[in-house]
């Protein structure tokens, strides 16, 4: 047997997306509130030697030719204004997962460093090891605080709604009996910022990912029934030795969603009337390739649970296997019940992106090479991704896929990686640009991209006006108005969210 094209590591991260810092080759487990979404490219193929070298033959032969368009090609875009959201007195700032952190309204969450030290270090649970709490800058341009379950403790966000109602992730000053890890709270913020315990299934953990405008939250909890520590940490992405079960909490009451066969469901999205997309083990005995059960994204609608499936293979979710989202993300399910996913093929030696609407999977295929994933759909049916288009040398692009056409969105020379994260509906795009550089530790290795269906793509730092001591990594999410919620880096290798905003013409 083929050794597939991911390692049971990532397999273990991806599915319920939320950690990053798991896929990293040097992460510890259980770092919940984890960052960015470039580490996630340091999990997947990395380039060999040979293959840089390969790489630079692959520059256009006229570089003042290419100057020029370049040129050209930025002029036509707009500018953009940088705001730093900056920190509560800690060396960082960042973001979990790739979910909807920008409202149309202009309202942004981040989560922000505070200089209090993580009383849980060793098993931090922020990579820096300080205390980190939500934050959200608000429509006057005051950065709120969200706080904690108790101060001294870690929280994030993780969706915010076009009304300003944030669900999110909150320690709670306890220390799981079972684990002897820090124990989770699925927590909802409302518009005075007060923050709700929403508790458990009778376990010692939950986490929220989502929320609509109804006041729904979705996410998954633990119940009182023991698992296998490996099945339900899998769901869960932090240390679990109790089922792990996808929940809808609505009115008070934390409702068990049930599962597809299997003993762990974890919930990741809810649209606006009330539908729930997320992932199921199907049954309770490990695959040989994944060393899990089998794992298939579900639609739950009307009390009932639907099995949207699989491309042939073992292991199939919603959104992306290698990039953070919690719960696989809050982008994968639009306001029509159309659910973007990745699943491998059969052998789960490959995966591919599909695209699902009303008892039909549709592969989403590649760009010539052997794999793709989906990061996103919008209410037009539109899927984001990236998918690869040679295996050797490694070249992997941002995609777009509409109508059964999937387009090659590019990148932007030097780097040989993109990956298309967030749309508009004036198909305006953003995402992520990878191996700009012969070295993954350089600042510039990564960049934030974006770019217009039908035109080229240009590096996101170059339409910043003034320019900014921050070096764009990261482009999350694009709202209605243009504004760009982005993750970068400074000098000193401290990390900013940063929210971008567009410059009227002329000025």
């Amino acid at each position: 047997m083929k050794t597939p094209h991911f390692n049971i590591s990532i397999v273990t991260a991806m599915a319920v997306g939320t950690l990053i810092l798991i896929c990293s080759a040097d992460a510890r487990p259980g770092n919940l509130f984890a960052r960015n979404g470039n580490r996630a490219e340091r999990s997947s193929t990395s380039e060999k030697p040979s293959v840089r070298a390969a790489r630079k033959t692959m520059q256009p032969p006229n570089q003042d030719l290419f100057a020029e368009r370049k040129q050209l090609q930025v002029a036509s875009y707009p500018r953009y204004r940088l705001i730093d959201l900056g920190t509560f007195g800690g060396p960082n700032s960042g973001v979990i997962g790739n979910n909807v952190m920008l409202n149309n309204r202009g309202e942004i969450y981040a989560q922000l460093g505070t200089p209090l030290p993580d009383p849980y270090s060793p098993n931090c649970v922020n990579f820096d090891c300080f205390v980190w709490h939500g934050a959200v800058r608000e429509l006057n341009g005051i950065v709120t605080d969200l706080g904690a379950l108790v101060e001294v403790n870690s929280s994030a966000p993780t969706y915010i709604t076009e009304t300003g109602l944030m669900s999110g992730i909150s320690q709670n000053g306890l220390i799981d009996p079972l684990t002897g890890f820090p124990e989770f709270r699925a927590v909802l913020w409302n518009q005075q910022r007060s923050i709700v315990d929403l508790g458990t299934l009778g376990g010692n953990s939950s986490q929220g990912f989502a929320v609509n405008s109804r006041r729904q939250v979705v996410g998954v909890a633990l119940n009182a029934t023991p698992e296998n520590p490996d099945f339900a940490t899998f769901m869960t992405s932090v240390p679990a030795a109790t089922q792990a079960r996808a929940f809808l909490w609505q009115n008070g009451f934390m409702q068990d969603l049930g599962t597809l066969g299997g003993n762990d469901a974890v919930a990741g999205v809810i649209n606006e009337r009330g539908e729930v997309v997320g992932h199921s083990f199907t049954n309770t005995t490990a695959n040989d390739t994944t060393g899990i059960p089998t794992v298939h994204p579900f639609l739950w609608r009307n009390g009932t649970m639907r099995d949207v499936g699989s491309l042939g293979g073992t292991l199939s979710v919603p959104g992306s296997f290698n990039l953070p989202s919690f719960g696989n993300g809050s982008r994968v399910l639009n306001d029509f019940g159309q659910v973007a996913g990745t699943s491998t093929l059969l052998g789960d030696e490959v995966f591919h992106a599909f695209f699902w609407s009303n008892g039909t999977m549709i592969d989403l295929g590649t760009l010539g090479g052997s794999s793709s994933e989906a990061t996103a759909i919008n209410n037009k049916g539109q899927v984001l991704g990236r998918a690869i288009v040679t295996d050797t040398p490694f070249v992997r692009h941002a995609f777009l896929w509409e109508k059964g056409q999937m387009t090659d969105l590019g990148a932007v020379a030097p780097c040989t990686r993109s990956t298309a994260l967030s749309i508009n509906p004036a198909n305006q795009i953003v995402g992520l640009l990878a191996a700009c550089t012969d070295d993954p530790g350089e600042p510039t290795f990564f960049s934030a991209f974006y770019t217009e269906k039908g035109k080229p793509m240009v590096d996101l730092n170059t339409l910043i006006t003034p320019a900014s001591d921050i070096h764009l990594t990261d482009a999350f999410s694009i709202n209605n108005r243009g504004e760009i919620a982005a993750l970068g880096k400074l000098p000193d290798g401290s990390e900013r969210v940063a929210l971008l905003v567009p410059i009227p013409p002329g000025r």
